[in-house]
């Protein structure tokens, strides 16, 4: 499969049409991986094709997705979590 792009918090919160809590961004921000290959555990990569949000370990994608879960309703986009 290819996967494209390399999403930004701000990238994102605009495909998807809601704004993240300011609790996830600041837990987000500094365990983005600029690299697609190879996401490492505590780290995150969304790409743009398909629309999903890759995490380096199940912890850092359970944090995650207990953030984003209460929103889904809001989300205009289909946002996946996967796991590297």
């Amino acid at each position: 499969m290819i996967m494209l792009g390399n999403l930004s918090i701000a990238e994102i919160e605009r495909r998807a049409g809601v704004k993240f809590p300011a609790e996830l961004v600041k837990y987000m921000e500094p365990k983005r991986q600029q690299t697609a290959e190879g996401v490492r555990a505590g780290k995150w990569h969304c790409f743009d094709v398909p629309f999903v949000l890759v995490c380096g370990d199940h912890s850092t994608a359970e944090e995650i997705y207990r953030h984003l879960a209460p929103l889904e309703k809001r989300f205009k986009a289909q946002l996946q979590l996967g796991l590297a």
